[in-house]
């Protein structure tokens, strides 16, 4: 149980926390310093290496999350673990329509150096990670608010 524990907290510190650091620290600096050329590469770069954390991590959660649930005796886990196993799921769906959808059009924005569609992708991907990280952190809330209510 400690293992799946400690790899369910590394898999949310790896995506919370890289979703956290990506919108809070490195989208303005990029905005600011950065024209659409340059900023729209550099995006696509760096979720290209960060993706795949995202999808190992989400992974991780998922399967960790699931057997803990079920050492908790599934559905009659607290109401705290299955609040955390709905929010998680919708961020996980969240982030796959990111993958699949203004991510890949963002990476061929940028190979057709098409800035303006590139920038609209961005945009929407900006929003949807906004949105992640907001729940991921509610979740985070919810969970330990619930552990220490009982």
């Amino acid at each position: 149980m400690q293992l799946s524990y400690l790899l369910h907290v590394l898999g949310i510190v790896v995506w919370v926390g890289g979703m956290f650091f990506a919108y809070m620290a490195l989208r303005p600096v990029a905005a600011s310093v950065l024209e659409p050329p340059q900023r729209l590469t550099l995006w696509a770069g760096v979720f290209d290496k960060f993706f795949p954390w995202v999808w190992a991590s989400v992974v991780l959660i998922l399967a960790t999350g699931l057997h803990m649930l079920m050492v908790f005796g599934g559905l009659a886990a607290p109401h705290y673990a299955m609040t955390m196993l709905v929010l998680g799921v919708v961020m996980m769906l969240i982030f796959g329509h990111v993958f699949f959808a203004p991510y890949k059009k963002l990476k061929r924005a940028v190979v057709a150096q098409d800035w303006k569609a590139g920038g609209a992708a961005l945009g929407q991907i900006r929003q949807l990670i906004g949105i992640n990280l907001t729940i991921g952190l509610v979740t985070i809330t919810v969970v330990f608010v619930g552990r220490a209510l009982g």
